[in-house]
């Protein structure tokens, strides 16, 4: 690839259409629309550039939704970028992306996340070097293996014309990464996950991530239509706090877009909007024997094939 062969300019139309396609989406559905906060990093700082946050607080639905877009340059990749790239280390970059999470009110709605992002490391003189990241995965509370199998089929479908092999593997690549090793369990029912990736071409592996992006909407919403009127209580919301605590604790300690947004001096309240409104860790907790609770832990919180 050489440097004429590059062009951001679509995929930052992309992201920005895709930001507020879900936002209108996920808002009608709701009830209460996605308000907008436009932001713009401040002159001297290590980061230059934007983007835009929608988010959605105390709706009917979602108790806190956030989709966020940021297209941001700085002078040096950060360590969580360059990791698996040390030839690329103290590069200029930029990165831009959509991400959002969702936390629904109601226990019996999964929480979902989405992100699909390009980065392009930079040096004066060479080519840039560029790569596409992204993907998206359920985190249920009370699971219902039709859900997932749903969400697993649009994965699979939205990848299946860049070819067959890349569900499965990023797949896979979805159960290692979402996986809470301090636990020993994964954060959810998985989904596709991918990084560093470039082995389609510039043209086609965003065509890839596009197919992503697009398809969060089908395997999302119909979920939410199917679950958001189950009758619940006190016990499943307490379920759902315990749970939400985990969703925490991997985004603290192991999500690399979290980490890379602080080592790279990003804006904190859009790296933090992924956070629950309310979430709760109690001591040595057990599911009762043969609960609803415990078949999550039984049946859902470890790799498996759903398709």
């Amino acid at each position: 690839m050489t440097a004429s062969t590059f062009d951001a300019t679509p995929v930052r139309a992309y992201l920005q259409g895709l930001q507020t396609r879900i936002a209108d989406a996920l808002g009608a559905l709701d009830g209460k629309p996605f308000t907008r906060d436009a932001w713009e990093r401040p002159a001297g700082e290590r980061l230059a550039g934007g983007g835009v946050t929608t988010i959605l607080e105390d709706g009917a639905l979602i108790e806190r939704g956030g989709i966020g877009f940021s297209d941001v340059r700085g002078g040096a990749l950060p360590p969580s970028a360059s990791a698996s790239r040390p030839q690329l280390a103290g590069r200029g970059f930029e990165a831009m992306g959509v991400s959002l999470v969702m936390h629904p009110r109601n226990p019996y709605c999964p929480t979902a996340h989405m992100n699909v992002r390009l980065l392009c490391a930079t040096k004066e003189g060479e080519a840039p070097v560029f790569w596409f990241g992204g993907g998206m995965d359920l985190t249920p509370y009370y699971a219902f293996e039709e859900d997932a199998v749903h969400f697993h089929r649009v994965c699979r479908d939205a990848l299946a014309p860049f070819g067959a092999e890349l569900y499965p593997r990023f797949k896979h690549w979805c159960d290692d990464y979402f996986f809470l090793k301090h636990r020993n369990e994964t954060r959810g029912v998985g989904g596709i996950f991918y990084d560093d990736f470039d082995e389609l071409g510039f043209e086609r592996s965003f065509e890839m991530m596009r197919s992503v992006g697009d398809a969060f909407i089908e395997a999302y919403l119909p979920i939410l239509e199917k679950r958001h009127a189950t009758p619940y209580g006190e016990r499943e919301r307490a379920f759902q706090g315990y749970r939400r605590g985990r969703y925490v604790e991997f985004n603290l300690v192991y999500d690399r877009g979290t980490l890379f947004g602080l080592q790279s001096g990003g804006r904190t309240e859009s790296i933090l909007l992924s956070m629950p409104p309310m979430a709760n860790w109690r001591y040595n907790w057990q599911p009762e024997a043969g609960s609803p609770e415990a078949r999550l832990y039984s049946d859902f919180l470890k790799p498996r094939e759903w398709l």
